[in-house]
């Protein structure tokens, strides 16, 4: 999909808050930061003021040749570990405020000890300070992607951008290149140099999982234009969907009912939110505290994602307070609290009315969960509840 620096200096002029545009790509060496770049010269022959937050050529003559004759902001060096380590100076890109700054990486993760732990939350903080960003990463790195790319490749991407994020770009362009022409610049060492020729080959570089990673790519530039002229033309679907995923404490599936969730929020451009369902076993004084720490994680998770988490108290009659002083372990993430004296299929059936809820997306049924309390078969409960309703079920395996 191509793009046309007219049209974000049109956003621009229009725009005292900062703008965001961001190149998507499938796949390291697609041509994204040639692109952002390439871009750059044709807005300062336009009178833009442009100027480099951080660019990453990896060596590739190509990319290094553009980056002659733009400005740059100086990286800060920050002495970590033993070594001397360059960073991008996000405090002073906001004191010189330039129009419009190129940062590349942005799913970096920042050097301990820098304002911000990611990159994109200082790209955040550029926006918010009304600094015009063009900006690029490539797909496996969004978050609610994570289990997929694990699916395709194996391998557990670190660093991750939250959706939320994306979706606040005012423009979002696919760099896209055929599989076979990739591979062809990989091993004639145009990407990366040495051993990572052999490593890229082993990983990512895949025509099958090279296409695969595309069709994600295009997925999400679609979806974001998509949103875009929903939100011009302001008009509601005839049905709005709205997704409840429901967690327990099993770390692993919740994360992928968390992720899935998303993406189908995402695909219908709908609200979800997430409902927890405290058992007595679960209270503060019984929890394993493990697993409240990876509690802790997934509610961020779903904050992170864009969701509202609630919190319910299976089966005993706690004081609003008791549960607020829990919370305080427990911390960020729940934004409502709810007690009531219930099974797990009352409150998952009362909590999906309540929300206006068109989909409950839960994880596949187990003993340790779903019979936890009484030993009810609590799924079964629940799918009684819902068949007299328009609600589906989404189990994730």
């Amino acid at each position: 999909m191509g793009s046309n620096p007219d049209y974000f200096l049109q956003l621009i002029k229009k725009s005292k808050k900062g703008r965001l545009k961001v190149y998507v790509g499938m796949i390291a060496g697609v041509g994204k930061s040639y692109r952002m770049l390439q871009e750059a010269h044709e807005l300062i022959k336009a009178g833009v003021d442009v100027q480099i937050g951080f660019i990453e050529t990896h060596g590739r003559s190509e990319t290094e040749a553009l980056v002659h004759g733009l400005p740059q902001i100086p990286l800060k060096e920050v002495f970590y570990k033993g070594k001397n380590l360059k960073e991008m100076d996000l405090e002073s890109i906001l004191e010189k405020r330039p129009s419009i700054v190129i940062v590349d990486e942005l799913a970096h993760t920042n050097i301990p000890g820098s304002t911000n732990q990611k990159r994109w939350e200082d790209v955040q903080d550029l926006i918010d300070a009304g600094i015009h960003v063009i900006t690029a990463f490539n797909v496996q790195h969004l978050e609610s992607l994570n289990d997929k790319v694990f699916q395709l490749s194996g391998i557990e991407v670190s660093e991750r951008i939250p959706d939320v994020f994306l979706k606040k770009a005012d423009e979002v362009v696919s760099i896209d290149l055929p599989a076979e022409d990739l591979i062809k610049r990989l091993k004639d060492g145009k990407i990366y140099k040495g051993p990572k020729i052999q490593q890229a080959l082993d990983n990512f570089f895949q025509s099958e999982k090279i296409l695969q990673l595309r069709e994600l790519a295009l997925l999400q530039v679609a979806k974001n234009l998509e949103q875009k002229i929903s939100f011009v033309q302001q008009k509601k679907a005839s049905v709005v969907e709205r997704f409840m995923a429901c967690i327990s404490t099993n770390d692993v599936i919740a994360r992928k009912v968390i992720r899935k969730t998303a993406r189908l929020a995402n695909n219908y451009n709908a609200e979800w939110y997430v409902v927890y369902v405290k058992m007595p076993s679960e209270s503060l004084e019984k929890i394993d505290s493990r697993k409240q720490t990876k509690l802790l994680a997934n509610f961020k998770l779903a904050n992170t994602l864009g969701a509202k988490v609630f919190i319910y108290a299976a089966g005993e009659k706690n004081s609003e307070e008791s549960i607020s002083d829990e919370l305080q372990l427990i911390q960020e993430g729940a934004t409502t609290v709810s007690t009531i004296k219930k099974d797990v299929a009352e409150i998952l059936f009362e909590a999906s009315i309540e929300n206006l809820a068109t989909n409950i997306v839960i994880g596949r049924p187990n003993q340790s969960f779903w019979r936890t309390f009484t030993s009810k078969n609590h799924f079964r409960e629940l799918v009684k509840l819902i068949t007299p309703t328009d609600i589906d079920l989404i189990v994730v395996t």
